[in-house]
């Protein structure tokens, strides 16, 4: 019998990594890819052990490198069986610190990216009558959070095409699953973006991303989301506060937008008109130098170490 391929776009770390190690232990071939071949490789490296796998570099944004790319997946494994869209970019930061580039960044691997790597594997997966598509979201897709404007943008995107596919392939053997999982606990605030106030936006997003109660540990994520694609369900939501903010929202949108206006008085402010460089969250955190910050992101830091953020 034929080894199923996957293919998981972000799978070079983070949730990514863990999402194609489930694959592999579920005695799939995986094919993974991310913009960088240092983290494709050490990716690589970590995988390795657990089965089959290939790294390929590609930026998911660029429409030519993920149409060279899915032509080497196919010639080296063969056709794509499951397909994960797992590839993100975090910019935080008020919205007049935004620029349209972060826009641009946003949109071009968290809608674009999902877009086009479905829309390029789709035909194949027709014609066999069957196929698993995933596509990580957030509830920052449905419930859009302050200080995450371009991350927002490009995850509601990603929402409405992955459910809006779901019932155009109803009945096809083809399935689209669109997974909306809350903070998970990857060691992203250490490979996120901030700007504005670099290090006042890292003293609040790095602990809520790390802190147990706020943040899900990215091993259950990854198991659960592996699940509800290859069991073809249409939505995956993971973590009880995407429950409960789905459901808020649903009920009272208008007032949920008026709480999270007052959770963005309560954020850092940016002087209006002063362009502020953006940072990752490495430097973000030295510029800081908080012992207290430092000491609630430890969870957070030790994930990073050991899936492969740094």
């Amino acid at each position: 019998m034929d080894v199923p391929v996957a293919l998981v776009a972000g799978g070079s770390r983070g949730l990514g990594l863990l999402v194609a190690r489930e694959l592999l232990q579920r005695g799939h071939a995986v094919a993974i890819c991310a913009r960088t071949s240092a983290d494709v490789g050490q990716a690589v490296q970590l995988l390795q052990e657990h089965g089959t796998v290939r790294g390929y570099t590609c930026d998911v944004a660029e429409r030519d490198q993920v149409e060279c790319m899915l032509a080497s997946v196919v010639s080296d494994l063969g056709e794509i069986e499951v397909l994960v869209t797992v590839a993100g970019i975090i910019q935080v930061g008020p919205a007049n610190a935004m620029t349209l580039e972060h826009f641009d960044q946003a949109l071009g691997t968290m809608l674009h990216g999902p877009v086009q790597l479905t829309w390029l594997v789709l035909p194949s997966m027709r014609a066999r009558g069957h196929g698993r598509i995933g596509t990580v979201t957030s509830i920052g897709g449905v419930v859009a959070p302050p200080h995450l404007l371009p991350y927002a943008t490009a995850k509601f995107g990603a929402v409405g095409f992955s459910e809006g596919l779901a019932a155009e392939l109803a009945g096809t053997g083809v399935t689209s699953t669109t997974i909306v999982p809350g903070l998970i606990r990857t060691g992203s605030h250490e490979r996120a973006l901030f700007t504005g106030d670099a290090g006042a936006e890292y003293a609040w997003f790095a602990p809520g991303a790390s802190l147990p109660l706020l943040s899900m540990r990215a091993e259950r994520v990854a198991g659960k989301l592996v699940d509800g694609v290859l069991a073809g369900k249409p939505r995956v939501s993971l973590h009880p506060m995407t429950h409960v903010g789905t459901r808020v929202h649903g009920v009272a949108p208008a007032t949920t937008v008026r709480l999270l206006g007052l959770m963005n008085r309560a954020l850092p402010r940016s002087q209006v008109g002063t362009l502020a460089p953006t940072v990752q969250g490495r430097q973000a955190a030295r510029d800081l130098g908080s012992r207290v910050v430092s000491g609630l992101t430890t969870l957070g830091s030790r994930a990073a170490a050991r899936l492969n953020q740094r």
